[in-house]
């Protein structure tokens, strides 16, 4: 088993007044050789956008794009003519493919609206592109993981990739275990609020843990706590 431990503190940080925004991996002027991605993994940003502000369109091909509000809404339209609004327990996933233009809008004008985004390499190169939103019930998720994007479950949003996201709401003293869905996958485990041990390490609130060349984790909640697991591919020379 291996393991890369991404404090963070150390995480890169632009904070441009009406977006402020934290890069667990190089993006834009953050830039660090042993951060470059996890595996399929290539962008995780914990970002938030004031009210009535936003990215303006722009263009996306050949990546996977999950975005997780947290809190706040989030304005999305494409040049699919797609217009929607994502919220707190909602996942999207929009597949770039090919080639897809997007803006994405705080939606109101007196909050901010908080979100992860993240990006994963696809399985494969210039498909069609395409659109997906769910909401998802948190309650499904107390002491226990939900999955909420994968390739083969109907219940999540479905991702080009060999890949899986779980989030988990969990009570102090709550301990589970999570079994890999494909052999030669990782897992990067990226704690939402809380203290969690993964294997016996300590993570605090947005610590994150890599962990591969095994097919399972052991998860303990040391406090009340948010987590979101990543699994993904390691073939790194396919990227």
């Amino acid at each position: 088993m291996k393991t890369i431990l991404h404090k963070a503190n150390e995480r890169g940080h632009a904070n441009h007044g009406w977006l402020d925004s934290y890069h667990s991996f190089s993006f834009a002027g953050f830039y660090d050789p042993e951060k470059i991605h996890f595996g399929a993994l290539r962008v995780l940003n914990d970002d938030s956008v004031k009210g009535g502000y936003g990215f303006g369109k722009h263009p996306h091909d050949n990546m996977e794009i999950v975005s997780i509000p947290l809190s706040g809404d989030l304005k999305h339209e494409d040049s699919t003519g797609r217009k929607e609004v994502i919220r707190q327990n909602d996942v999207q996933i929009m597949s770039a493919g090919s080639g897809i233009a997007h803006s994405e809008f705080n939606a109101n004008t007196d909050k901010d609206v908080k979100f992860l985004q993240i990006w994963v390499f696809p399985k494969e190169k210039n498909i069609a592109p395409r659109y997906e939103q769910k909401t998802f019930k948190p309650e499904d998720r107390q002491n226990k993981l939900q999955t909420v994007v994968a390739p083969n479950d109907g219940e999540a949003v479905y991702i080009h990739q060999d890949a899986w996201f779980s989030l988990g709401n969990f009570e102090k003293g709550f301990a589970t275990g999570y079994t890999f869905n494909k052999d030669g996958n990782g897992v990067y485990a990226f704690v939402l609020e809380g203290e969690i041990s993964i294997n016996g390490n300590k993570l605090n609130k947005r610590d994150a843990l890599g962990v591969w060349e095994t097919n399972s984790i052991d998860i303990k909640a040391e406090t009340k706590a948010e987590l979101l697991l990543i699994e993904v591919p390691m073939l790194e020379d396919e990227y």
